[in-house]
């Protein structure tokens, strides 16, 4: 019998990733208090990397407890240098977090684990590296009105797959990854567990 493929995750992005590539999961809101697990960790001094893995793991593990077959949980933190991001909260947080990001180069932190029966059996860290292009003030106004609230979704104020590709000048990584999703990996472990054909 195949196992069923469960998304611990709200997230439209990763939903969407995975049903474009064949993979059907029903998606289940893991329901944890995410702010308030990740000041924890940020007070623990926890390098980013770590925050989204420790994250990822927590959403698997909530929602494996309860369905069965394999419960994916995601994280994604962006790392300027040591420092964290978050969704913006508005747009005014959208502007701030571009103007900080703009002519610099970041990493994103894109974390997954699987989880079986509550116990993780497998996890996958992907970290691009985006450099964002010099923005003028004008260009990050522009951008916000033009984009609006789809914003307050990701990490950095940027959508890749439509008007956020005009932010960067180089991007090192693959783009499932910057979606949210490390999708190659996490395909070939679902062949390994025969979810899906060889």
């Amino acid at each position: 019998m195949t196992l069923q493929v469960v998304l611990a995750s709200g997230s439209a992005s990763r939903r969407a990733v995975l049903a474009a590539a064949g993979v059907t999961a029903e998606a289940v809101a893991p329901n944890v208090d995410e702010e308030s697990f990740r000041s924890a960790m940020r007070s623990e001094g926890l390098p980013v990397r770590d925050q989204a893995m420790r994250l990822a793991e927590m959403k698997a593990v909530r929602v494996s407890q309860s369905r069965a077959g394999l419960v994916i949980g995601g994280d994604q933190m962006l790392a300027l240098g040591d420092e964290a991001f978050d969704k913006p909260r508005d747009l005014v947080e959208a502007k701030s977090h571009l103007t900080r990001l703009s002519g610099q180069s970041h990493t994103l932190e894109t974390a997954i684990v699987v989880c079986e029966g509550g116990v993780p059996v497998w996890r996958h860290l992907a970290r691009p590296k985006l450099t964002m292009r010099t923005l003028s003030p004008e260009f990050i106004e522009t951008y916000v009105a033009q984009c609006g609230d789809a914003l307050l979704s990701t990490v950095g104020a940027y959508q890749l797959e439509s008007l956020g590709a005009q932010l960067f000048s180089r991007i090192d990584g693959d783009f499932f990854s910057v979606l949210g999703l490390p999708l190659l990996p996490l395909l070939d472990y679902l062949r390994i567990r025969k979810v899906l054909a060889q």
